[in-house]
């Protein structure tokens, strides 16, 4: 795979927009992030994951999967090798970054009703959005 393929797949997914972050390809949902091109020129994708998600990727394909180096990583940011991965392999880390992003986003709203979506302005005591 290579990062037009990792590109148009996070892209096929629901939802989904492409931005720059720190001049490099990215990728949310409702206003978040949940995987990058950051680091395309050594050969990988990032998908952000739980622990036990990255865990459970990087014992099933070592050599596919690697949680990034540093605190991120530490964090379950996770590499995956493009060029060892295959399309099934690739469209399925994605879609579990993209289905982890959702339903945090969900449990976000759920728990503050007030919050708005990026980029709007509310009135916090009604929690309504100014015009």
């Amino acid at each position: 795979m290579t990062a037009a393929d990792f590109r148009r797949i996070a892209l096929s997914l629901e939802g989904v927009e492409e931005y720059p972050h720190a001049g490099l390809p990215a990728f949310r949902v409702g206003g978040r992030k949940f995987a990058s091109l950051a680091s395309q020129a050594g050969g990988y994708g990032n998908l952000m994951l739980t622990l036990e998600q990255q865990a459970a990727f990087v014992e099933e394909a070592p050599k596919i999967f690697l949680p990034i180096p540093g605190g991120r990583g530490k964090m379950g940011h996770t590499h995956i090798r493009l060029a060892a991965a295959s399309e099934d392999v690739l469209t399925g880390a994605l879609r579990t970054a993209w289905k982890l992003r959702i339903d945090k986003n969900a449990k976000t709203s759920r728990k503050n009703p007030h919050v708005a979506e990026r980029g709007e302005v509310t009135d916090k005591k009604r929690g309504k959005r100014r015009l």
